[in-house]
């Protein structure tokens, strides 16, 4: 059988295509060739086939080409550079078990001193996914020995890595969305575990744990005053923002003032803990000039509080307006240089001031009438806290504290403690040594009765001696003045 005669023409233009004149002869056998073989298969082949065999077509002919996919990695080992800490590594490490320890049987488990859970971590070579915004992040830890470029020495050197894998269509989102997520977790987790440290100063600053137990349920102070502090606090931490808006370094101050053995150190302790900040005890008496108060302060890190206690003993925080008149004489001793108050204030509320953010600022005094106004303006010290005597809220929480008991017990001697406390200046400090004295409950407040009660008669005793030494005094002024006249 013959083929048809355009299929003809279409073959025989094909092989003497390179001698026709013109192109539009093979375009009109070929679109001919298409009608009738189109033709013949809508009259000749059933729907189902027909249907079938123009399906694949459209498939073959649209099918997109498949993209080579192309790998990024990065690395992240343990040290930047010699004796730099990589930070992003230490989020990684704290990272990657949370993710995997329930996925993987290959896993390092241990219970470090100090610690109080059972920590995970991965092993070298050990590979695991992680899925972030669909994304597939493929994550490898590597333990790596090198031998050192001196072979001689045979001295070899370790290295750990996690090596981060992705598809490099992803590379924008992993490292403006992923790697701050990270970063993000793992400081979430470390506030959690965070172990609090107490710094102090001798020649630079020196930290050892801080494990002072005291929180907001164990102080002995007014419910009121110290769900102001938890507030204060807690808006404090959210108004970053607000702080960078108006213009202020995101800081805070408070003074503790009131008579010793009130608290104020617990205080501090109970803040710290609260917050999950590190505490910085300066002692202005050992800072013998204004760049070296700089330094110290400067060197304080984010998220900590900053304690001046006893702010009062130093004379260069006294009232300025007192002029004092100082006589000299050539046998004194040379007075060593110190700080001034202009620094101090400088770098609590100046320039400083705004090197370091999230940082909370206490002076305690004892006699807060001897401070210099300029300390305790706003914007210095924002709140003033006074921590005062044992009144029977406050004895109520150490009753709790020490003994296990609340008001339903041992109703007559509490109702007779608290009444006593209305009328004696008695400290927490006191109230509390008096409730240390034995394991009796009943016999620990017959106790701190008998010693109120000693209390109160001291106090009136000796308010009857200043009265009379009041009286004795004005006698002496009259007396002068009489004289004068005369």
């Amino acid at each position: 059988m013959r083929p048809p005669l355009s299929l003809q023409r279409l073959t025989s233009s094909f092989s003497n295509i390179q001698s026709a004149s013109s192109w539009f002869e093979v375009y009109a056998a070929f679109s001919t060739s298409m009608i009738l073989v189109r033709t013949a298969v809508n009259d000749f082949l059933p729907p189902a086939i027909r249907s079938f065999i123009i399906s694949n077509l459209k498939s073959l002919f649209s099918r997109p080409r498949s993209r080579v996919s192309k790998i990024v990695t990065l690395q992240i080992s343990d040290y930047w550079e010699v004796g730099q800490k990589n930070e992003l590594y230490d989020a990684v490490k704290e990272y990657a078990p949370a993710k995997i320890r329930h996925e993987y049987n290959t896993l390092k488990i241990g219970k470090l001193q100090g610690k109080e859970s059972i920590i995970f971590a991965v092993t070298s070579g050990q590979k695991f996914e992680d899925v972030f915004q669909e994304m597939k992040i493929t994550w490898t830890f590597n333990h790596v020995k090198s031998q050192s470029s001196d072979n001689s020495s045979g001295n070899n050197h370790e290295k750990n890595m996690f090596v981060l894998s992705f598809d490099e269509k992803h590379r924008e989102k992993v490292l403006e969305n992923y790697i701050p997520y990270v970063l993000n977790k793992y400081k979430t987790m470390k506030e959690g575990e965070k172990v609090l440290k107490i710094h102090t100063r001798s020649g630079g600053w020196r930290a050892t744990e801080l494990k002072h137990p005291a929180t907001f349920e164990t102080l002995a102070m007014d419910p009121e005053l110290k769900q102001a502090i938890i507030d204060d606090l807690d808006r404090f931490l959210r108004r970053k923002e607000f702080y960078k808006r108006v213009g202020k370094a995101w800081k805070r101050g408070y003074l503790f003032y009131g008579p010793p053995g009130t608290g104020k150190s617990s205080l501090v302790a109970a803040m710290a803990n609260y917050l999950k900040f590190d505490v910085y005890d300066l002692q202005l008496s050992r800072v013998h000039s204004d760049s070296e108060l700089e330094t110290a302060v400067r060197t304080t890190a984010n998220r900590s509080i900053l304690v001046i206690e006893d702010i009062d003993c130093n004379e260069e925080t006294h009232d300025r307006s007192r002029v004092q008149t100082v006589v000299l004489h050539s046998s004194q001793p040379y007075k060593r240089n110190a700080f001034s108050l202009s620094g101090l204030l400088n770098y609590i509320d100046g320039l400083w001031s705004s090197c370091g953010e999230e940082r909370i600022i206490i002076f305690t005094t004892n006699y807060i009438e001897k401070l210099d106004p300029a300390l305790l303006r706003p914007g210095r010290m924002d709140m003033h806290i006074n921590l005062s005597y044992c009144k029977p809220h406050g004895f109520r929480t150490l009753a709790l504290n020490y003994l296990g008991i609340h008001g339903g017990h041992h109703p007559e001697l509490m109702e007779e403690i608290e009444g006593l406390l209305e009328k004696t200046e008695v400290t927490p400090a006191a109230v509390a040594e008096e409730l240390m004295k034995n394991e009796d409950a009943s016999i620990v407040l017959q106790g701190l009765v008998s010693f109120l009660k000693r209390k109160k008669m001291e106090d009136d005793e000796q308010e009857g001696v200043d009265d009379m030494q009041s009286v004795g005094d004005n006698v002496n002024l009259q007396k002068s003045k009489r004289a004068k006249v005369e």
